[in-house]
């Protein structure tokens, strides 16, 4: 494959799951938190606390208030961040749309409660757990679905800050929205409504940073072996991964040894165990997690430098 294969498949392979993502929220906000009327964070969110209030349309509020924030993506995040982010904002709009026309209503033209009467907390369970997934599953793919993630995105690209963090700071400001809507009914409803969209956000937030930082989880590996030359021309060709040798000296045998230290995403073990087994079933193999690795290859450090 050459190397202009290699990025329109790269490309390719961001849309499809950016899609797979986006296709994945909407089917969680519509069928698990909009019957239940849950508040949630980011521009849906507050796009469904004006449908609850108003009956204005979630898509239509989620369209007008991300179209002001594109040209935020424009000039921090560059014009390929903003071309995923246009996509994700169109193809949720029509998810969100076509989502509530094909949801089943009562006689009263009221969305069916999938999970039945008075299983709010159940609900927002598994449509927080869903949602946040689907989140993580367009970040990790370099995309966006617009409004706060938008906000989210600027701060992760010149903070050390995570995704989570940054999200969970703007969703507790517009779910203690709720508060100032008399619409949600007396003081103690909308209390009710603050805490149930807390506890959408803790969830939520949770599952973002859970699946991302599995995704991006690193180990590193110490191979001792006498066969440690194959087995690093063998990682380097196959695996397109740097090796590092180092020089060791057994304290019991008295002899010299050479070791591999080989750092790695953690989806990658099984296969660098594979390798490492098939050239010398003998190798004594060390793998440990690592709290971050930075560099080429793998993530930037996003640390600001003191100037004197």
């Amino acid at each position: 494959m050459t190397v202009d294969h290699q990025i329109i498949w790269n490309e390719t392979k961001d849309y499809i799951f950016i899609t797979l993502g986006l296709l994945l929220y909407a089917f969680a906000f519509t069928v698990f938190l909009m019957p239940y009327e849950i508040v949630t964070g980011g521009v849906t969110g507050m796009s469904a606390i004006v449908y609850y209030a108003t009956g204005f349309k979630i898509e239509n509020t989620y369209m007008l208030i991300n179209i002001s924030l594109l040209v935020v993506a424009l000039k921090i995040l560059g014009f390929k961040f903003m071309m995923k982010t246009i996509y994700a904002i169109f193809a949720l709009y029509f998810m969100l749309k076509f989502a509530q026309m094909f949801m089943p209503t009562d006689e009263a033209g009221n969305f069916i409660k999938v999970m039945g009467e008075g299983q709010e907390f159940m609900s927002l369970l598994v449509g927080c757990c869903l949602t946040g997934t689907s989140l993580a599953i367009v970040f990790l793919n370099n995309g966006s679905t617009g409004g706060t993630d938008i906000i989210a995105a600027c701060v992760n690209k010149y903070h050390n800050m995570s995704l989570g963090q940054v999200l969970m700071s703007v969703d507790f400001l517009i779910i203690g929205s709720c508060f100032f809507f008399p619409q949600f009914g007396g003081f103690v409803d909308r209390v009710h409504k603050i805490m149930f969209g807390l506890c959408t956000m803790v969830i939520e937030n949770f599952m973002l940073d859970y699946v991302m930082n599995r995704r991006r989880q690193s180990v590193q590996f110490m191979v001792f072996s006498k066969k440690y030359q194959e087995i690093a021309d063998a990682i380097g060709t196959q695996m397109d991964h740097g090796v590092t040798i180092l020089d060791g000296h057994g304290w019991y045998t008295g002899q010299e040894v050479k070791v591999l230290c080989i750092l790695a995403r953690k989806n990658e073990s099984v296969t660098m165990q594979r390798l490492i087994k098939m050239i010398d079933p003998n190798a004594f193999v060390s793998q440990s997690s690592v709290i971050g690795v930075y560099g080429e290859g793998f993530d930037e450090m996003k640390v600001k430098i003191k100037k004197d």
